[in-house]
């Protein structure tokens, strides 16, 4: 069943952290990426960075930052924050550094190669770009009304209207790509990738807070929430000992 590893399975721990010492930043090209990233049952933005880097295939270093803790204002100013004014993810490689999730993705095309993240067709990567780019800088009110919280699933409740809007144009575009594009693969474009990186934790919204999907869109959850990447961040998530209370708290339902 679709989401069903999502459920909450661990009990609840009071908010707390780990010590963090801030790794050192690489100094040479050679070294292996460092991959800077929040809690992964609640960073958004994590995941989608996270996903970009295990889908390079190249090997890297994982370091989680708990969010929001009483070592968190400490932590985000030290100088490997600096680049991103303490945002995440962030991406060191070697001397260089890269911020932002839709750079990370275009850092590491450039890397390994954009057949990694994007469809060898003009038209279907026009697409994908613009559907990638449209994730990354839209759908404010779902990301306001329903944030990222994989170790939960809440009831249906009524959504706002901007939601509602939002949601329809959502669906229309995987609609789109799955017609033109998909072809016999799995995902959007057929083959996972980088729009799909970033929709990804909007799959994770979509379970948490019972949101009705079109029937057209459950084979496409199903891929998602089955890709062993996405399996093994569930997993991590769900062994987090971290909770951030204000994350916890269920849905107002609109009047």
């Amino acid at each position: 069943m679709i989401g069903h590893s999502l459920a909450p399975t661990l009990s609840r721990k009071r908010e707390r952290g780990r010590q963090l010492t801030p790794p050192p930043v690489p100094t040479t090209s050679l070294a292996m990426l460092k991959l800077i990233i929040g809690n992964k049952a609640y960073s958004s933005w994590s995941l989608r960075g996270w996903l970009a880097v295990k889908q390079s295939g190249l090997p890297f270093e994982e370091i989680v930052v708990p969010l929001y803790d009483e070592a968190w204002d400490k932590v985000r100013e030290g100088d490997e924050f600096a680049p991103s004014s303490g945002k995440v993810p962030i991406l060191w490689d070697g001397d260089t550094v890269v911020w932002d999730s839709l750079a990370i993705v275009d850092w590491l095309a450039d890397r390994v190669g954009r057949e990694k993240f994007w469809p060898e067709d003009d038209a279907a990567r026009a697409m994908a770009r613009s559907m990638a780019a449209e994730m990354h800088s839209g759908y404010a009110a779902l990301r306001r009304e329903h944030g990222m919280n994989i170790r939960r699933r809440y009831p249906p409740a009524p959504l706002s209207a901007e939601v509602e809007a939002e949601l329809a144009r959502l669906f229309e575009l995987w609609a789109q790509a799955r017609a033109r594009f998909g072809g016999a693969g799995d995902f959007l474009f057929g083959d996972f990738g980088a729009v799909d990186i970033m929709f990804a934790p909007v799959c994770t919204r979509l379970v948490t807070y019972s949101i009705p999907v079109p029937r057209f869109a459950l084979p496409y959850l199903q891929a998602m929430f089955t890709h062993p990447f996405m399996q093994d961040w569930i997993a991590d998530a769900q062994a987090e000992d971290w909770v951030i209370e204000k994350f916890e708290i269920a849905p107002t339902p609109t009047a």
